[in-house]
Protein backbone atom coordinates (compact mmCIF):
# COMPACT_ATOMS: atom_id res chain seq x y z
CA UNK A 1 0.00 0.00 0.00
CA UNK A 2 1.74 3.25 -0.92
CA UNK A 3 0.17 6.88 0.45
CA UNK A 4 0.15 10.23 -0.53
CA UNK A 5 -1.33 13.86 0.15
CA UNK A 6 -4.18 14.40 -0.99
CA UNK A 7 -5.53 17.91 -0.01
CA UNK A 8 -5.80 18.09 3.64
CA UNK A 9 -5.84 13.98 3.51
CA UNK A 10 -3.96 11.24 2.18
CA UNK A 11 -4.38 8.59 -0.69
CA UNK A 12 -4.01 5.72 -0.50
CA UNK A 13 -3.21 3.05 -3.83
CA UNK A 14 -1.85 -0.29 -4.32
CA UNK A 15 0.04 -0.84 -7.76
CA UNK A 16 -1.35 -3.33 -10.11
CA UNK A 17 0.85 -6.60 -10.51
CA UNK A 18 3.83 -6.52 -12.39
CA UNK A 19 4.52 -2.92 -11.51
CA UNK A 20 7.55 -2.24 -9.34
CA UNK A 21 7.38 0.56 -6.99
CA UNK A 22 10.27 2.72 -5.14
CA UNK A 23 9.56 5.17 -2.61
CA UNK A 24 11.94 8.80 -2.73
CA UNK A 25 11.35 11.24 0.23
CA UNK A 26 13.72 13.82 1.15
CA UNK A 27 15.97 13.05 4.08
CA UNK A 28 14.57 14.90 8.01
CA UNK A 29 16.06 17.29 10.45
CA UNK A 30 14.90 17.82 13.92
CA UNK A 31 12.29 20.34 13.89
CA UNK A 32 12.80 23.45 15.76
CA UNK A 33 10.68 23.44 18.75
CA UNK A 34 10.44 27.28 19.17
CA UNK A 35 10.89 29.45 15.66
CA UNK A 36 10.10 32.72 16.77
CA UNK A 37 12.84 31.90 19.40
CA UNK A 38 15.48 30.78 16.92
CA UNK A 39 14.13 33.78 14.60
CA UNK A 40 15.23 36.54 17.68
CA UNK A 41 18.31 34.71 17.74
CA UNK A 42 19.39 35.26 14.20
CA UNK A 43 17.94 38.81 14.48
CA UNK A 44 20.10 39.76 17.06
CA UNK A 45 23.23 37.86 15.56
CA UNK A 46 22.51 37.82 11.82
CA UNK A 47 24.82 36.12 8.52
CA UNK A 48 27.14 38.94 7.55
CA UNK A 49 24.86 41.39 9.05
CA UNK A 50 24.96 43.88 11.44
CA UNK A 51 21.74 43.37 14.01
CA UNK A 52 18.19 44.18 12.82
CA UNK A 53 17.94 46.84 16.04
CA UNK A 54 21.14 48.76 13.93
CA UNK A 55 19.57 48.91 10.95
CA UNK A 56 16.74 51.24 11.19
CA UNK A 57 16.24 53.68 13.85
CA UNK A 58 13.32 56.62 14.64
CA UNK A 59 11.70 58.10 11.53
CA UNK A 60 12.81 55.51 9.11
CA UNK A 61 10.40 54.02 6.57
CA UNK A 62 10.29 50.21 7.03
CA UNK A 63 9.08 47.62 4.23
CA UNK A 64 8.68 44.13 4.69
CA UNK A 65 8.06 42.29 1.98
CA UNK A 66 6.33 38.13 2.98
CA UNK A 67 5.17 35.10 0.95
CA UNK A 68 1.36 35.29 -0.70
CA UNK A 69 -0.41 31.94 0.56
CA UNK A 70 0.40 30.01 -2.23
CA UNK A 71 3.79 29.89 -0.29
CA UNK A 72 4.42 27.50 2.56
CA UNK A 73 6.57 29.75 4.43
CA UNK A 74 5.39 30.49 8.19
CA UNK A 75 4.95 34.32 8.18
CA UNK A 76 3.25 34.39 11.61
CA UNK A 77 6.27 32.83 12.79
CA UNK A 78 8.95 35.13 11.18
CA UNK A 79 7.28 39.12 11.36
CA UNK A 80 6.39 39.13 14.71
CA UNK A 81 9.80 39.03 16.28
CA UNK A 82 11.17 41.62 13.42
CA UNK A 83 8.50 43.63 14.12
CA UNK A 84 9.69 43.68 17.88
CA UNK A 85 13.15 44.02 16.61
CA UNK A 86 12.08 47.39 14.57
CA UNK A 87 9.61 48.77 17.69
CA UNK A 88 12.73 48.56 20.00
CA UNK A 89 15.01 50.27 17.43
CA UNK A 90 12.78 53.09 17.42
CA UNK A 91 10.80 52.35 14.84
CA UNK A 92 6.71 53.91 14.55
CA UNK A 93 4.01 51.53 13.55
CA UNK A 94 3.13 53.44 11.26
CA UNK A 95 5.79 53.78 9.46
CA UNK A 96 6.01 49.77 8.87
CA UNK A 97 4.41 48.26 5.36
CA UNK A 98 3.89 45.25 5.09
CA UNK A 99 4.11 43.97 1.49
CA UNK A 100 2.35 40.88 0.32
CA UNK A 101 4.40 39.24 -2.67
CA UNK A 102 1.82 37.95 -4.93
CA UNK A 103 3.83 38.62 -8.38
CA UNK A 104 1.12 37.70 -10.53
CA UNK A 105 -0.98 35.49 -8.43
CA UNK A 106 -4.77 37.58 -7.51
CA UNK A 107 -4.38 39.27 -4.41
CA UNK A 108 -4.72 38.08 -1.26
CA UNK A 109 -8.05 38.21 1.04
CA UNK A 110 -8.16 39.72 4.42
CA UNK A 111 -8.43 35.99 5.98
CA UNK A 112 -5.60 35.19 4.07
CA UNK A 113 -3.58 37.94 5.05
CA UNK A 114 -4.53 37.16 9.13
CA UNK A 115 -3.41 33.23 7.52
CA UNK A 116 0.22 34.27 6.82
CA UNK A 117 0.83 36.96 9.59
CA UNK A 118 -1.48 36.66 12.48
CA UNK A 119 -4.59 38.51 13.49
CA UNK A 120 -2.52 41.09 15.73
CA UNK A 121 -0.63 42.21 13.45
CA UNK A 122 -2.96 42.66 9.98
CA UNK A 123 -4.87 44.82 12.87
CA UNK A 124 -2.27 46.83 13.83
CA UNK A 125 -0.38 47.43 11.08
CA UNK A 126 -0.41 48.56 7.23
CA UNK A 127 -0.64 45.49 4.95
CA UNK A 128 -1.36 45.56 1.43
CA UNK A 129 -0.98 44.00 -1.67
CA UNK A 130 1.71 44.03 -4.52
CA UNK A 131 0.04 45.74 -7.67
CA UNK A 132 2.23 44.17 -10.42
CA UNK A 133 -0.05 45.79 -13.33
CA UNK A 134 -0.44 49.31 -12.08
CA UNK A 135 2.65 51.30 -13.34
CA UNK A 136 2.43 54.49 -11.04
CA UNK A 137 2.91 51.44 -7.99
CA UNK A 138 6.36 50.66 -9.77
CA UNK A 139 10.00 51.40 -9.55
CA UNK A 140 12.18 50.80 -13.01
CA UNK A 141 15.52 49.43 -12.18
CA UNK A 142 17.09 49.39 -15.64
CA UNK A 143 18.10 46.42 -17.55
CA UNK A 144 20.73 44.04 -16.79
CA UNK A 145 23.49 43.32 -18.71
CA UNK A 146 21.37 40.15 -20.48
CA UNK A 147 18.78 42.31 -21.35
CA UNK A 148 16.26 41.52 -18.31
CA UNK A 149 13.60 44.82 -17.36
CA UNK A 150 13.80 45.19 -13.91
CA UNK A 151 11.00 46.54 -11.79
CA UNK A 152 9.69 46.80 -8.11
CA UNK A 153 7.25 47.97 -6.16
CA UNK A 154 7.61 51.76 -5.50
CA UNK A 155 7.22 51.38 -1.87
CA UNK A 156 9.44 48.84 -0.89
CA UNK A 157 12.39 50.63 -3.28
CA UNK A 158 11.68 53.99 -1.19
CA UNK A 159 11.43 52.13 2.03
CA UNK A 160 14.54 53.23 3.93
CA UNK A 161 15.21 49.56 5.29
CA UNK A 162 13.93 46.68 3.05
CA UNK A 163 13.19 43.35 4.18
CA UNK A 164 11.60 40.23 3.28
CA UNK A 165 10.69 36.84 4.58
CA UNK A 166 11.02 33.51 2.18
CA UNK A 167 11.34 29.94 2.07
CA UNK A 168 14.09 27.92 0.81
CA UNK A 169 12.79 24.84 -0.96
CA UNK A 170 13.61 23.52 -4.82
CA UNK A 171 12.39 26.09 -7.65
CA UNK A 172 11.50 25.25 -11.47
CA UNK A 173 13.38 28.61 -12.35
CA UNK A 174 15.27 29.86 -9.18
CA UNK A 175 17.07 26.43 -8.74
CA UNK A 176 16.24 27.27 -4.76
CA UNK A 177 13.69 30.00 -4.30
CA UNK A 178 13.68 32.38 -1.14
CA UNK A 179 16.58 34.86 -0.60
CA UNK A 180 15.73 37.63 -3.28
CA UNK A 181 12.97 36.17 -4.70
CA UNK A 182 10.13 36.97 -2.45
CA UNK A 183 10.77 41.02 -3.07
CA UNK A 184 12.47 40.45 -6.92
CA UNK A 185 9.51 38.71 -7.86
CA UNK A 186 6.93 38.86 -5.77
CA UNK A 187 7.59 42.58 -5.81
CA UNK A 188 8.03 42.87 -9.64
CA UNK A 189 6.25 44.31 -12.36
CA UNK A 190 4.34 42.25 -14.91
CA UNK A 191 6.96 42.78 -17.91
CA UNK A 192 10.11 41.51 -15.54
CA UNK A 193 8.00 38.60 -14.37
CA UNK A 194 7.29 37.69 -18.16
CA UNK A 195 10.48 38.36 -19.48
CA UNK A 196 12.30 36.30 -16.57
CA UNK A 197 10.20 33.59 -17.07
CA UNK A 198 10.23 33.74 -21.08
CA UNK A 199 10.57 31.03 -23.55
CA UNK A 200 14.58 31.91 -23.80
CA UNK A 201 15.13 31.87 -19.38
CA UNK A 202 13.02 28.64 -19.54
CA UNK A 203 14.62 27.05 -22.90
CA UNK A 204 18.15 27.74 -21.30
CA UNK A 205 19.85 24.67 -19.66
CA UNK A 206 20.93 26.55 -16.71
CA UNK A 207 17.21 27.25 -15.75
CA UNK A 208 17.15 23.80 -13.48
CA UNK A 209 15.89 22.83 -10.10
CA UNK A 210 18.78 23.08 -7.75
CA UNK A 211 20.82 24.91 -10.28
CA UNK A 212 22.14 28.04 -8.98
CA UNK A 213 25.32 28.57 -10.52
CA UNK A 214 24.62 29.69 -14.49
CA UNK A 215 21.09 30.36 -13.76
CA UNK A 216 19.98 33.40 -15.97
CA UNK A 217 16.98 33.66 -13.48
CA UNK A 218 18.66 33.54 -10.70
CA UNK A 219 21.11 36.03 -11.66
CA UNK A 220 18.12 38.07 -12.88
CA UNK A 221 16.55 38.06 -8.89
CA UNK A 222 19.83 38.74 -7.83
CA UNK A 223 20.72 41.89 -9.44
CA UNK A 224 17.04 43.11 -9.18
CA UNK A 225 16.78 42.89 -5.42
CA UNK A 226 20.30 44.51 -5.50
CA UNK A 227 19.28 47.34 -7.36
CA UNK A 228 16.02 47.50 -5.30
CA UNK A 229 17.80 47.71 -1.90
CA UNK A 230 17.36 44.66 -0.47
CA UNK A 231 19.37 44.23 2.88
CA UNK A 232 18.16 41.82 5.35
CA UNK A 233 16.23 38.61 4.55
CA UNK A 234 14.36 35.98 7.28
CA UNK A 235 14.00 32.55 5.45
CA UNK A 236 13.53 28.96 6.53
CA UNK A 237 13.48 25.59 5.41
CA UNK A 238 10.91 23.24 6.19
CA UNK A 239 10.55 19.73 6.17
CA UNK A 240 7.95 17.05 3.93
CA UNK A 241 5.61 17.84 7.15
CA UNK A 242 5.84 21.19 7.39
CA UNK A 243 8.11 21.60 10.18
CA UNK A 244 10.87 24.73 10.10
CA UNK A 245 14.05 22.33 10.27
CA UNK A 246 16.11 25.71 9.53
CA UNK A 247 16.28 29.48 10.29
CA UNK A 248 18.52 32.13 9.03
CA UNK A 249 18.41 36.14 9.16
CA UNK A 250 20.88 38.69 7.88
CA UNK A 251 22.69 39.29 4.62
CA UNK A 252 20.94 38.50 1.50
CA UNK A 253 23.40 36.38 -0.13
CA UNK A 254 25.43 34.71 3.24
CA UNK A 255 21.90 33.70 4.42
CA UNK A 256 20.35 32.53 1.17
CA UNK A 257 23.26 30.41 0.71
CA UNK A 258 23.82 28.53 4.35
CA UNK A 259 19.85 28.02 3.70
CA UNK A 260 20.69 26.21 0.43
CA UNK A 261 23.11 24.25 1.69
CA UNK A 262 20.99 22.67 4.51
CA UNK A 263 17.99 22.57 1.69
CA UNK A 264 20.55 20.40 -0.11
CA UNK A 265 21.58 17.87 1.98
CA UNK A 266 17.32 17.33 2.54
CA UNK A 267 15.94 17.37 -0.43
CA UNK A 268 18.24 16.28 -2.94
CA UNK A 269 17.62 12.18 -3.18
CA UNK A 270 19.53 9.85 -5.85
CA UNK A 271 17.95 7.34 -7.63
CA UNK A 272 19.34 4.68 -9.59
CA UNK A 273 17.34 4.83 -13.13
CA UNK A 274 14.69 6.82 -14.95
CA UNK A 275 11.30 5.15 -14.17
CA UNK A 276 8.45 4.37 -16.70
CA UNK A 277 5.84 6.18 -14.17
CA UNK A 278 6.13 8.84 -11.23
CA UNK A 279 3.46 9.65 -8.90
CA UNK A 280 3.87 13.12 -7.72
CA UNK A 281 1.81 13.97 -4.81
CA UNK A 282 1.09 17.26 -3.84
CA UNK A 283 -1.42 18.30 -1.06
CA UNK A 284 -2.87 21.31 0.33
CA UNK A 285 -2.51 24.43 -0.66
CA UNK A 286 -0.70 23.43 -3.55
CA UNK A 287 -3.10 21.32 -5.15
CA UNK A 288 -5.94 23.63 -4.62
CA UNK A 289 -5.47 24.66 -8.42
CA UNK A 290 -4.21 22.93 -11.40
CA UNK A 291 -1.84 25.98 -12.06
CA UNK A 292 0.42 25.32 -9.21
CA UNK A 293 -0.51 21.30 -9.05
CA UNK A 294 0.81 21.03 -12.32
CA UNK A 295 4.34 22.37 -10.93
CA UNK A 296 4.57 19.06 -9.37
CA UNK A 297 4.73 17.29 -13.00
CA UNK A 298 7.17 19.68 -14.46
CA UNK A 299 9.79 19.47 -11.40
CA UNK A 300 10.65 15.53 -11.61
CA UNK A 301 10.81 16.84 -15.49
CA UNK A 302 13.16 19.94 -14.87
CA UNK A 303 15.09 17.89 -12.41
CA UNK A 304 18.65 17.66 -13.41
CA UNK A 305 18.06 14.68 -14.94
CA UNK A 306 14.41 14.03 -16.41
CA UNK A 307 12.91 11.56 -13.66
CA UNK A 308 10.50 9.47 -16.26
CA UNK A 309 11.93 8.52 -19.09
CA UNK A 310 10.14 9.92 -22.73
CA UNK A 311 7.28 8.35 -23.25
CA UNK A 312 6.20 7.61 -19.82
CA UNK A 313 3.61 8.98 -17.41
CA UNK A 314 3.38 11.60 -14.80
CA UNK A 315 0.79 10.77 -12.28
CA UNK A 316 -0.50 13.59 -10.31
CA UNK A 317 -3.18 13.47 -7.59
CA UNK A 318 -4.92 16.84 -7.43
CA UNK A 319 -8.90 18.07 -6.32
CA UNK A 320 -8.08 21.44 -7.99
CA UNK A 321 -10.82 22.65 -5.84
CA UNK A 322 -10.24 25.76 -7.67
CA UNK A 323 -10.01 25.35 -11.23
CA UNK A 324 -6.91 26.45 -12.86
CA UNK A 325 -6.17 29.19 -10.55
CA UNK A 326 -8.14 32.74 -9.86
CA UNK A 327 -5.34 35.09 -10.83
CA UNK A 328 -4.52 36.61 -14.04
CA UNK A 329 -1.79 34.19 -14.36
CA UNK A 330 -3.37 31.54 -13.71
CA UNK A 331 -6.12 32.11 -15.99
CA UNK A 332 -3.12 32.99 -18.84
CA UNK A 333 -2.12 29.84 -17.84
CA UNK A 334 -5.37 28.06 -19.06
CA UNK A 335 -6.34 29.98 -22.04
CA UNK A 336 -2.96 28.72 -23.39
CA UNK A 337 -3.51 25.05 -22.54
CA UNK A 338 -6.95 24.81 -24.12
CA UNK A 339 -6.91 27.41 -27.01
CA UNK A 340 -3.71 25.62 -28.48
CA UNK A 341 -4.08 22.74 -30.75
CA UNK A 342 -1.45 20.75 -29.31
CA UNK A 343 1.30 21.17 -26.74
CA UNK A 344 4.10 21.73 -29.72
CA UNK A 345 1.95 24.93 -31.34
CA UNK A 346 2.44 26.41 -27.92
CA UNK A 347 6.43 26.07 -27.65
CA UNK A 348 6.49 27.09 -31.35
CA UNK A 349 4.18 30.10 -30.71
CA UNK A 350 5.95 31.47 -27.19
CA UNK A 351 9.21 30.86 -29.22
CA UNK A 352 8.36 33.01 -31.73
CA UNK A 353 5.90 35.87 -30.02
CA UNK A 354 6.87 35.19 -26.70
CA UNK A 355 4.22 35.26 -24.07
CA UNK A 356 2.41 36.78 -20.64
CA UNK A 357 3.23 36.25 -16.97
CA UNK A 358 1.15 32.81 -16.15
CA UNK A 359 1.30 31.50 -19.99
CA UNK A 360 5.51 30.36 -19.28
CA UNK A 361 3.33 27.59 -16.95
CA UNK A 362 1.66 26.21 -20.43
CA UNK A 363 5.22 26.47 -21.85
CA UNK A 364 6.89 24.85 -18.97
CA UNK A 365 3.84 21.98 -19.39
CA UNK A 366 4.25 21.74 -23.13
CA UNK A 367 7.69 20.78 -22.37
CA UNK A 368 6.75 18.26 -20.08
CA UNK A 369 3.87 16.94 -22.40
CA UNK A 370 6.18 16.92 -25.42
CA UNK A 371 7.74 13.77 -23.95
CA UNK A 372 5.45 12.47 -20.81
CA UNK A 373 1.73 12.19 -20.39
CA UNK A 374 0.71 13.72 -17.51
CA UNK A 375 -2.53 12.05 -15.43
CA UNK A 376 -4.77 14.35 -12.80
CA UNK A 377 -6.34 11.97 -10.53
CA UNK A 378 -9.39 13.10 -8.46
CA UNK A 379 -9.86 17.08 -10.22
CA UNK A 380 -13.62 18.51 -9.23
CA UNK A 381 -13.85 19.11 -13.07
CA UNK A 382 -12.63 16.62 -15.47
CA UNK A 383 -13.36 18.85 -18.57
CA UNK A 384 -11.09 21.58 -17.66
CA UNK A 385 -7.98 18.47 -16.93
CA UNK A 386 -8.98 17.33 -21.12
CA UNK A 387 -8.76 20.94 -21.91
CA UNK A 388 -5.44 21.25 -20.26
CA UNK A 389 -3.99 18.07 -22.56
CA UNK A 390 -3.96 16.56 -19.93
CA UNK A 391 -5.85 12.98 -19.01
CA UNK A 392 -8.36 13.04 -16.10
CA UNK A 393 -9.62 9.90 -13.96
CA UNK A 394 -11.37 9.47 -11.16
CA UNK A 395 -9.13 6.73 -9.24
CA UNK A 396 -5.36 5.91 -9.10
CA UNK A 397 -6.57 2.09 -10.53
CA UNK A 398 -7.99 4.02 -13.52
CA UNK A 399 -5.07 5.70 -14.14
CA UNK A 400 -2.75 2.72 -13.91
CA UNK A 401 -5.04 0.64 -16.31
CA UNK A 402 -4.64 3.54 -19.04
CA UNK A 403 -1.08 3.32 -17.96
CA UNK A 404 -0.72 -0.91 -18.91
CA UNK A 405 -2.89 -0.23 -21.87
CA UNK A 406 -0.06 1.85 -23.06
CA UNK A 407 2.88 0.74 -21.69
CA UNK A 408 1.94 -2.81 -21.12
CA UNK A 409 2.00 -5.11 -17.76
CA UNK A 410 4.70 -4.61 -16.26
CA UNK A 411 6.56 -1.26 -15.11
CA UNK A 412 8.84 0.90 -12.93
CA UNK A 413 6.89 3.38 -10.30
CA UNK A 414 8.54 6.17 -8.91
CA UNK A 415 6.21 7.42 -5.57
CA UNK A 416 7.38 10.85 -4.86
CA UNK A 417 4.90 11.49 -1.69
CA UNK A 418 6.36 15.53 -1.53
CA UNK A 419 7.08 15.81 -5.09
CA UNK A 420 7.68 19.46 -4.78
CA UNK A 421 9.70 19.14 -1.76
CA UNK A 422 11.82 16.40 -3.35
CA UNK A 423 14.61 16.33 -5.92
CA UNK A 424 15.20 13.41 -7.17
CA UNK A 425 18.49 12.82 -8.85
CA UNK A 426 19.70 10.05 -11.37
CA UNK A 427 22.51 8.64 -10.90
CA UNK A 428 23.01 5.19 -12.28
Amino acid sequence: MYSVPFGKGRLEFDLPRGFRGHVVESKTLPPIADVPAEVRRYLKDPVASPPLRELAGPGDKVCIVFTDITRASPDYLLVPPVLEELEAAGVRREDITLLCGVGMHRPSTHEEKIAKLGADVVRNYRVIDHEPQNPDALVDLGKTPSGIPLTVNRIAYEADLLIATGIVEPHQYAGYSGGRKTLAVGAAGEEMIAYSHGPHIVDHPGTRLGKIEGNPFHEAVTEAARRAGLRFIVNVVIDDNKQVVAVRAGAPEAAFMELVAIARSIFEVPIPQQYDVAVAGIGFPKDANLYQASRAASYLFFAPTQVVRDGGYIILPAGCEEGPGEGVGEQRFFETMRNAASPQQILDDARKYGYKPGEQRAFVMAKVLEKNKVIVVGSKDPEMIRQAKMIPTATMDEAFAIIQADLGPECDVLVVPHALLTLPIVQP
